[in-house]
């Protein structure tokens, strides 16, 4: 196991103090405020716990990252010091590089797909490696607790089709695979800080900006892109990434509490999600948005060219394009 840091064995002491001989009592890293969509989940989670284990488990919720940045938390997520990690499990790459994919865009044709192949087997065994490597694991159905709940681009011209893409200033991060298919989808891609957005969009250095549902009004976009549209780029699941130890020390009943906790908090959060985002664009709309949902199918065709290269140069596991298409929805 990896040397801790000083910080995070000071962190350990003090928290392992502040507990005492109390009742088990597991403690839960996010990065999200409390009063949020996921904060909420997270709490509701957590109280479904303390109720199905008749308190046996008990789950304190820190959010804003109290416990530290992505890097620390893992480390102590690691040790056994947090023993959840509310985040994308695009995180667990550092233990196994092939789940950095699990968010490449316009890889499936829809929800139920990405849902099947997050469900597979060769999925499964990612996760199996993490867990060797690190000792950490999904808990439950890693699709269970969605995030967004769906992507959207938001624009300052109307995207009525996938061709509007070609030559669009769109604005990205520093990543380097999504800006290479952005770039292959046609986009004039241009990198700046999420914080710039709006001045960006405003002065059009850029158009567009791709985004969570839920962002684009707190983020105010829509008043200089008031043009919102659904795009699914792809999909994502907050990962509720456990502490494999921990869990193998609860007792059964434990465990059954904890997974049902988390099955229930999973259909709240689809609920919660779609509800939230409704009533944001809904808002939105009522100050003069224009909300449209994409035919995507094009870009997911454009994309499997893309994928294909790099596959074929190392760079995307072949097991990755292998089950993307074992999943995909047959003819009838």
């Amino acid at each position: 196991m990896k040397t801790l840091t000083r910080v995070t064995l000071a962190l350990a002491i003090g928290l392992s103090l502040a507990s005492g001989a109390a009742a088990e009592t597991w403690r839960m890293a996010t990065k999200m405020p409390v009063d949020s969509p996921e904060g909420k989940v997270f709490q509701h989670f957590a109280d479904l716990t303390e109720k199905y284990t008749g308190g046996a488990l008990t789950i304190q919720v820190y959010p804003n990252e109290q416990l530290g940045k992505e890097d620390a938390v893992l480390e102590q997520l690691q040790a056994g010091i947090v023993q959840i990690y509310a985040e994308g499990f695009g995180y667990m790459k550092k233990w196994e590089p092939s789940l950095g994919w699990l968010s490449a865009p316009f890889v499936f044709d829809d929800y139920d797909h990405w849902r099947r192949f997050m469900q597979s087997d060769t999925v499964k065994g990612w996760f199996d490696e993490a867990r060797e490597q690190a000792g950490v694991m999904p808990l439950g159905d890693p699709t269970a607790v969605l995030r967004g709940p769906y992507r959207v681009m938001v624009s300052n011209v109307p995207i009525k089709s996938a061709a509007g893409i070609e030559g669009l200033k769109l604005r990205m991060h520093e990543n380097k695979v999504a800006i290479e298919a952005w770039d292959h989808l046609g986009a004039e891609v241009i990198t700046l800080p999420w914080t710039e957005v709006y001045q960006g969009i405003s002065k059009n250095i850029v158009q567009a900006v791709n985004s969570p549902v839920a962002l684009v009004e707190s983020m105010r976009f829509n008043e200089v892109a008031p043009y919102i549209t659904r795009n699914d780029e792809y999909w994502q699941s907050v990962g509720f990434m456990v502490n494999e130890g921990a869990y193998e020390a609860l007792g059964e009943e434990e465990r059954a509490g904890l997974l049902k906790a988390y099955a229930e908090a999973g259909e709240y959060s689809r609920k919660l999600m779609f509800d939230t985002a409704d009533e944001s664009i809904a808002r939105m709309e009522k100050a003069g948005a224009t909300f449209t949902t994409m035919d995507t199918s094009p870009l997911v065709k454009k994309m499997q060219g893309f994928y294909e290269a790099k596959a074929k140069s190392g760079e995307l596991p072949q097991a990755f394009l292998d089950a993307v298409e074992e999943t995909r929805a047959k003819p009838e």
